[in-house]
């Protein structure tokens, strides 16, 4: 039984700044603390590597959360559940904040990874309450351009908080935002439970998050070739296959399942899934990890404190997004999703191959380089990405597909991070002055985009009669 507590007419503005405030808060997270990954280590007495494994933390729980709190959202109500994932998450910015070592830290981003799934199940609110095909373009596009960052403030804030008060003010900045979301959604939005009724299939949850889980513990175990540990990943490997065994199985027999067994087999499901996650893979930490850090590095890079690096390589790159956002979501119904995409995709590719080359030795070449990556990335993929969740989603299960590509999109991020910055640590060692590294890591994220564009061509077309209500 589908319940919609939304019997007055839309509010779109005051809809908007609730959802929205949701969205900075879950977004603040990530592109926030990118300027001060350097700067944690030193106040923590740690090294680069161990602080990274904290945003490596949060994105793997943000997956994992993600499998199922859309579908819980589904049937408990998303206003609810959203609430509470906003709530969990400052509680996590507190513990960040008065973490005295990289391992209570490490406890704090774990806490925050709750929040994984915001975007998506701001997405499905929307939803609900926007009918028309091209201006629920428009606002997919203003939501999920957030995902690149806040117009760019979130990156001048985060750089002068680090440069003059310390990492920690910029957590406590999150459990702010994140309370005063809570209270805008709680206040603001309307209730929608589309399945109401419907029983919740943890029996499921439990066996596919172990599945995932492990496989996500076995790749960061080989992320660094130096001390790859090969055993675990071995390990790792054959209980997320007995794991996903055993989740087929209960899905089977299941008479509501998480994720109906012909849904995974549906070409839609699979293909956006592999797209969206080797295009996080490919493109989040070149910029807000290893482009950051060239910025950054005096002995091989342009030496550029962490404020100064927000303002002219971060704030360009998820400000630019944010303007052509909505213009690019509004593209997605009239011209195609998937084309629109494919577009941004091809230029992800072109900016990282000239950053790995010309951009090492030119600072403008690669805010240049950047600023297309904003364009290509933050305005176009990312939202075309989000939107064929939406509108490729089984019907009767519309938070399925959102569900499992948020766990992508979280997935894909955490593997680039443990990932491309491994590959800049062994070709450019704390201390060095080779941009070996730096160039190997971009190069590697630019082949792993052009996998991500490959595999898009078998995305499947959205019907054209989308439903959009």
């Amino acid at each position: 039984m589908s319940t919609v507590d939304s019997p007055r007419p839309v509010r779109v503005g005051l809809l908007m700044t609730a959802l929205l405030a949701a969205c900075i808060a879950y977004q603040l997270n990530a592109s926030m603390l990118s300027p001060a990954l350097k700067t944690m280590a030193r106040e923590l007495n740690t090294t680069e590597s161990a602080v990274g494994l904290s945003q490596t933390v949060f994105f793997t729980l943000a997956a994992l959360f993600s499998l199922f709190l859309p579908r819980f959202s589904d049937i408990v109500g998303r206003r609810k559940v959203l609430c509470w994932t906003l709530a969990i998450m400052a509680a996590g910015s507190v513990i960040a904040a008065l973490a005295p070592n990289i391992q209570i830290l490490l406890f704090g981003r774990a806490i925050q990874g709750v929040s994984g799934p915001v975007i998506q199940i701001v997405l499905l609110m929307l939803r609900v309450e926007i009918n028309d095909a091209k201006k629920y373009g428009l606002l997919l596009g203003v939501v999920t351009s957030v995902n690149g960052g806040i117009a760019g403030v979130d990156a001048i804030a985060g750089g002068y908080l680090v440069t003059h008060a310390g990492f920690r003010a910029i957590f406590w900045v999150i459990a702010v935002t994140a309370i005063l979301a809570t209270l805008l959604v709680q206040f603001v939005t309307p209730e929608s439970k589309p399945s109401a009724g419907t029983q919740m299939d943890w029996l499921g949850v439990i066996p596919l998050v172990i599945s995932v889980g492990s496989l996500l513990v076995g790749l960061n175990g080989i992320t660094s070739a130096a001390e790859a540990n090969w055993g675990l990943a071995a390990a790792c490997a054959l209980v997320a296959v007995a794991a996903f065994a055993v989740f087929f199985l209960v899905e089977k027999g299941s008479k509501h399942p998480l994720v109906a067994p012909e849904h995974l087999y549906r070409r839609a499901t699979w293909s956006l899934l592999l797209t969206t996650t080797l295009t996080l893979t490919g493109v989040y930490a070149a910029v807000y990890g290893v482009i950051a850090s060239l910025a950054q590095n005096r002995e091989a890079g342009f030496g550029l404190p962490a404020d100064v690096t927000s303002l002219i390589i971060l704030t360009p790159f998820a400000l630019i997004g944010w303007v052509i956002g909505p213009f690019s979501g509004r593209l997605g119904p009239a011209v195609g999703y998937r084309r629109v995409m494919r577009y941004g995709l091809v230029a992800c590719i072109v900016a990282l191959l000239v950053s790995a080359t010309a951009g090492l030795h030119s600072l403008s070449v690669l805010i240049v380089c950047v600023l297309v990556l904003g364009i290509a990335y933050v305005g176009t993929a990312n939202i075309m990405l989000n939107g064929l969740g939406i509108v490729l989603s089984p019907v009767g299960n519309p938070g399925f597909l959102p569900g499992l590509n948020a766990g992508a999109f979280n997935l894909g991020a955490g593997l680039s991070f443990a990932a491309l910055t491994a590959i800049q640590a062994a070709g450019t060692p704390a201390g060095s002055s080779s941009l070996r590294g730096y160039s190997n890591a971009i190069l590697a994220g630019a082949l792993i985009t052009a996998v991500a564009l490959g595999i898009s061509f078998l995305i499947p077309k959205p019907p054209a009669d989308a439903d959009l209500s």
